[in-house]
């Protein structure tokens, strides 16, 4: 069995397959040099099935609305970020309504 972590992670990728999916994190370098590109360090990879993806997706959502609504506010992403990442601006708020 794989010893237990707890890590920061400050980027992620995420593959759905039909044999499941996995959920790679990374860490970005603290201060990158503006001339070169570095790719983010890998720090792990957990791979599960497809539905406990879809799963998880569902709770963590419900959990961040719930936080958000007993603290009185919003962890909105920038538009920006939602570029980058290829997110629309409308799925995002649909999504988080």
């Amino acid at each position: 069995m794989p010893e237990p972590f707890e890590i920061f992670a400050d980027a992620f990728t995420v593959t759905v397959s039909a044999w499941g999916s996995s959920m790679s994190f990374q860490l970005r370098e603290a201060h990158p040099e503006a001339t070169s590109i570095k790719q983010p360090e890998r720090l792990g990879t957990v791979r599960m099935s497809t539905e406990h993806l879809k799963a998880m997706v569902f709770i963590l959502r419900r959990q961040v609305l719930q936080y958000e609504q007993s603290q009185g506010v919003k962890c909105d992403v920038p538009t920006q970020v939602l570029s980058q990442m290829q997110i629309p601006r409308e799925d995002w708020d649909v999504f988080w309504s």
